[in-house]
């Protein structure tokens, strides 16, 4: 009879292997993918090595979820702006300053989400994501067209232009930040995403 683990063995299990991938993130924050090596990853978790493999068959496998785990906030947290209360045009807005606002407070991370080098499998996952982000705008786009405050365009393109332009000009600012144009950062690119999308100036 095959051998299965108990419910305590279970829940242990995923605990540490929970643990794991916080550490791992918080090593890609500090010095970036190509530097996260498992021994790097192992001695911030307390854990021998050879116990990630435990865990995850490779270092991709692990990266491929710290990504997983930390893009995944940050589409939902996006999600629930655009999609939350107020009109479209506001919440297009307060999307686009959410999004670069958290990534400017914790540039590692970020930087490590949207541009950092890595490994196939990672810019595998970032493509994914792009796409996900880029169906939160669009459908914001859409509901800002039939309320009529957004002339008629299409929302996939202009979508995928405001997803490609707030990670581009986020790039520079996270790689070398300038605490002292965060504000100034954030107003610049919040109109910039209203204007892409064709939103009367204010």
């Amino acid at each position: 009879m095959a051998y299965r683990k108990t419910p305590a063995e279970i829940s242990r299990l995923e605990a540490a292997r929970d643990h794991l991938v916080v550490r791992a993130t918080e090593v890609v924050a500090e010095v970036g993918w190509a530097q996260a090596s498992v021994t790097a990853v192992a001695d911030a978790a307390g854990i021998a090595a050879g116990s990630v493999y435990q865990h995850f068959p490779s270092k991709a496998a692990l990266a491929v979820e710290v990504f997983r785990r930390a893009a995944g906030r940050e589409v939902e947290v996006l999600g629930e702006v655009l999609h939350g209360p107020g009109d479209p045009v506001g919440r297009l807005a307060r999307g686009t300053e959410v999004f670069a606002r958290r990534a400017l407070e914790n540039r590692g991370l970020a930087y490590a989400l949207l541009a950092a080098p890595a490994e196939p499998a990672v810019g595998a996952e970032r493509l994914d994501f792009r796409r996900r982000y880029r169906a939160l705008f669009a459908a914001v786009v859409r509901e800002g067209i039939a309320a009529g405050a957004l002339p008629p365009q299409n929302a996939e393109i202009t979508a995928a232009a405001l997803t490609g332009a707030i990670g581009e000009v986020l790039v520079d600012p996270l790689a070398a930040p300038d605490e002292n144009a965060t504000e100034a950062l954030l107003a610049d690119l919040t109109g910039t995403a209203l204007r892409c999308a064709g939103a009367p100036a204010t």
